[in-house]
């Protein structure tokens, strides 16, 4: 048996082991808000601590209880470093929700494990986390270094997380970085859309319903900003040649898993007008109105450019001001590039069945690393109930992850 074999089996045979790491995980709330990952960060580290020796450890504590985990393991001699990713926050847990389980449980119903976080994203993290075992053990016939990078600060942008370890710790610079957060095993992803999330303000002037001529109606104001707003939607955007043949390759697969449509949704500028508030009552004309929305962004548009389209359509409506409450760029690594093809590789070998390669509609830690200039893939397991009710992710899921990233890692670091 070659080593790469051993590496392989290594994996398998810890699948027991890498569900229980997962229940371990879940049954430690860490929900953001409120944003406190220090007790679920420990039990990370006595984790890694029990399973992988070999590994240097740091957990770093920040502000308020956000806590991060640096694990680092090294080979036989100096090469190129390899860097694990995930985030240990979640949604709140909501335990008013309709739950048929202990959503801090981590039960095991026929493959399927439940719980707030299952497959967003511990479940993907122990997935990483056995790979990393099985990579430990086989540490003298690759070279380089394998980094385990687990942030405790995801659902709220980052900042003290992946943001502040790739600000403060040179190891988290890998020369590829492997994202187990929720896709599906059936897809890889090399990019994602950027944002802008926005806020609208319209000022009238009160009145009573019936003397409409002596009033200024601030949610008509805000109606008239809105639509402009959405005709956002209507601009053409310049998709990359080799982005546009990513999407249409893997439309067939991707939006049988996603939804008729998706691929015209990651070409495209979308707008959703998330929250709309004006007026007391049906008889008073409002004064002021209030809207706030999220511009989703596709490759090949910035967002100093939807920024100027929106000074455009709004500067010169009366009684509207209006401001970005968060903004990040499109993000894509080349779909060409090694770890794409590396990942795909592992992939196709695990499951018989070469993954579909595209961009990814909603955001994740990638766009950090991208934004650094280091070549980013997510790769992770199908996502079920994620923020409701019975959350769970398939073992069968989480095993082709553990072994695919392995199998990439040692492929991209060599024996």
């Amino acid at each position: 048996m070659s080593n790469r074999d051993r590496l392989r089996s290594g994996v398998v045979v810890r699948r027991p082991w890498m569900v229980e790491a997962a229940r371990r995980l879940i049954a430690v709330p860490s929900p953001n808000p409120p944003l406190d990952t220090s007790a679920v960060v420990a039990e990370a580290a006595r984790l890694l601590r029990e399973a992988v020796p070999a590994a240097s450890l740091e957990v770093i504590a920040l502000a308020e209880g956000v806590t991060n985990l640096v694990a680092i393991l090294r080979g036989r001699a100096a090469g190129r470093r390899v860097v694990l990713s995930g985030h240990l926050d979640t949604y709140p847990v909501l335990e008013d929700l309709p739950w048929s389980v202990d959503p801090l449980g981590g039960e095991l119903r026929d493959g399927r494990l439940y719980g707030r976080g299952a497959c967003d994203m511990k479940g993907g993290i122990a997935a990483s986390m056995a790979a990393f075992a099985a990579l430990a053990e086989q540490r003298d016939a690759w070279a380089g270094e394998v980094v385990l990078a687990l942030a405790g600060d995801e659902e709220s942008m980052g900042t003290l997380g992946t943001r502040w370890l790739l600000d403060n710790r040179p190891e988290l610079r890998g020369d590829a970085i492997l994202i187990a957060d929720v896709g599906s095993p059936e897809v890889l992803r090399f990019g994602e859309k950027g944002f802008l999330w926005f806020e609208v303000e319209a000022a009238g002037k009160a009145a009573h319903g019936a003397h409409v001529h002596l009033g200024l109606n601030a949610a008509e104001r805000l109606m008239e900003a809105l639509s402009a707003i959405t005709r956002l939607r209507d601009v053409a955007v310049p998709t990359p040649p080799a982005i546009a043949e990513a999407i249409a390759r893997a439309a067939p697969t991707s939006e049988r898993l996603a939804g008729a449509g998706e691929s015209q949704v990651l070409r495209a500028i979308t707008v959703n007008i998330g929250v709309m508030e004006a007026g007391i009552s049906p008889n008073l004309v409002p004064a002021s109105a209030r809207a706030r929305g999220d511009i989703r962004l596709p490759v090949g548009i910035s967002c100093a450019e939807a920024e100027r389209l929106l000074h455009q359509a709004l500067d010169a409506l009366p009684g509207i001001a209006w401001r970005v409450l968060r903004r990040s760029e499109p993000s894509h690594t080349d779909p060409g590039h090694e770890i794409v093809r590396r990942v795909a590789q592992a992939a196709a070998e695990v499951r018989g069945t070469a993954p579909a390669v595209n961009m990814r509609v909603g955001g994740s830690d990638a766009r950090l690393f991208r934004a650094d200039g280091l070549p980013t893939v997510v790769y992770g397991p199908t996502p079920f109930g994620m923020g409701g009710a019975d959350e769970y992710v398939l073992v069968d899921d989480l095993a082709v992850v553990a072994e695919t990233y392995a199998l990439a890692v040692w492929d991209l670091l060599g024996p």
